[in-house]
């Protein structure tokens, strides 16, 4: 082997027979030999594909690959500190309302100078505060995840995974309305409270809002951001006027309004304590506001809406509210129709849903209406016309109410009733009972009557009540088999299929 002095390359040496030329070949530059095959195939490389020692560096660098991949983290909108300012502010009026009357001694001491004072160091603490709990936090979103970094001292992680996330709720207080921010709230399995992120502005909130169900759907995600939002189908309206009236009608505004009037007028007759009045009057006026304006402006231009990610549920006068009710999740479907409303024919739907804190799908509407928006909910479920009443002697258990209990079975649903004034009819789909009890007392054993507990995936339960203990037995067993076909025939719980 040779070597050769400027490469230091290995060649293999030729035979001398080879290195000669043909004596009447005219004087030309002579074309440089092509070596043999070296041994190692490592040493045979195209010039064309050598890099450069920079681009080499660049392409085999871990760390700035690694870096390339992080996500970007994003920060709320400006007008945040600005909502979070106010919590230094609320402790101290929290402070001082804990003991009025010592409060107002200490305000009645302070001179203006302090008080000018004490404002000059709370406010700017109160914007300090504000500005810094803004700025340590973070959001991003990575291929599996949504990562929320908040905490000024103690620093806290939230790991949100896509893959469990059961709704995405939208929320506009009366001043973010004015603003044009939002709240955006995120529903997770195995989770009580909702994590949220306050504040977006309106649009970034709902571009977030359709990536992240995207995501959550199965999109990849180079296309989630793609997808937009899902287009809406209206299922529903409630006109303004239908919504107060029923309010009127609703027999708890009523029997509050009296309380408020009759309790207070009682305890003056009794006390002549002013303040035992007002400390009567006060909260029962408050609970009988909250029943009737505080319902009507939350659920005020309330509209039921149908798309690929879930029902979509839109109300509120001052605070406007963008609910989400994903597909699949739904549990039960509660029909309520309160004793004043009869004559009218109105109906109220509330909800189960696993997972999830939404539980009223239809504040008021035409019992029409409603099966059809509940036909559209819980496809092919149809609301049973007719249902059985327990045998007679069941009123040696449950006297006069016994005759508001009822039971219907289909091929999709098991309904229970209850409630003589006020009936609920419940709906539970066969495919989401998660376990059936048979339960019978000593006085129901007595009778021959028992009951049958139907347990749901958002931790409730149906009853069908008072059965006869022959029937109750049948169908303890029967519909433990009809779960188990329903769990095998549904379909999946997939979004945006």
């Amino acid at each position: 082997m040779s070597t050769s002095p400027g490469d230091g390359e290995a060649v293999p040496a030729l035979e001398p027979k080879e290195l000669k030329a043909p004596a009447a070949a005219p004087k030309q530059t002579q074309q440089p030999q092509q070596p043999l095959a070296p041994q190692n195939p490592k040493e045979q490389e195209d010039p064309k594909e050598q890099k450069s020692p920079k681009e080499h560096e660049e392409q085999e660098d871990p760390q700035e690959q690694k870096r390339s991949k992080e996500p970007i983290e994003r920060r709320l909108h400006p007008v945040t500190p600005l909502r979070r300012a106010w919590a230094p502010i609320a402790v101290v009026i929290g402070w001082a309302l804990h003991d009025p009357d010592r409060t107002q001694r200490q305000l009645t001491r302070l001179t203006m100078t302090t008080l000018l004072v004490g404002l000059a160091v709370l406010v700017p603490a109160a914007a300090l505060y504000g500005f810094l709990t803004w700025w340590f936090t973070h959001f991003a979103v990575t291929d599996s995840e949504l990562r929320i970094r908040t905490g000024l001292v103690f620093r806290r992680t939230a790991h949100i995974r896509l893959e469990r996330i059961q709704a995405i709720d939208i929320t506009q207080p009366l001043l973010a309305r004015i603003v044009g921010v939002a709240k955006l709230k995120l529903d997770v399995i195995g989770t009580d409270a909702k994590d949220e992120l306050a504040f977006l502005g309106e649009t970034e909130a709902r571009t977030l809002r359709a990536e992240l169900l995207a995501r959550a759907a199965g999109f990849a995600p180079e296309t989630a951001h793609e997808v937009g939002e899902a287009p809406v189908r209206q299922l529903l309206h409630v006109p303004p006027k239908m919504l107060a009236l029923s309010l009127v009608l609703t027999a708890g505004t009523w029997g509050m309004l009296v309380a408020a009037l009759t309790v207070p007028a009682l305890l003056w007759l009794a006390t002549h304590s002013v303040w035992s009045v007002l400390a009567t009057a006060l909260p029962l006026l408050g609970a009988a506001g909250a029943n009737t304006v505080g319902r009507y402006v939350g659920e005020y231009d309330w509209t039921v809406g149908e798309s690929p990610d879930g029902l979509r549920v839109d109300h509120g006068l001052l605070d406007r509210a963008h609910e989400t009710v994903p597909p699949g999740r739904i549990q039960t479907v509660r029909i309520v129709e309160p004793l004043l409303w009869r004559r009218r024919g109105w109906v109220r739907v509330e909800l189960d849903v696993a997972g999830s804190s939404n539980s009223l799908l239809v504040p008021v509407a035409p019992r029409e209406v409603a099966q059809a928006v509940i036909e559209q909910v819980l496809p092919g479920v149809t609301v049973p016309a007719a249902l059985s009443r327990p045998p007679r002697r069941a009123g040696w258990c449950m006297p006069f109410w016994w005759r508001g209990y009822g039971i219907a079975v289909t091929d999709t649903v098991f309904a229970a009733r209850h409630g003589l004034l006020s009936p609920h009819l419940a709906l539970v789909p066969h495919a989401k009972v998660q376990s059936v009890r048979y339960e019978q007392g000593p006085w129901m054993r007595r009778k021959r009557l028992a009951h049958v507990h139907v347990d749901t995936g958002a931790n409730k339960t149906v009853t069908a009540r008072l059965r006869d203990a022959g029937q109750a037995a049948e169908l303890w067993r029967s519909q433990a088999d009809r779960s188990r076909t329903g769990r095998r025939v549904a379909l999946p719980d997939r979004w945006m299929a």
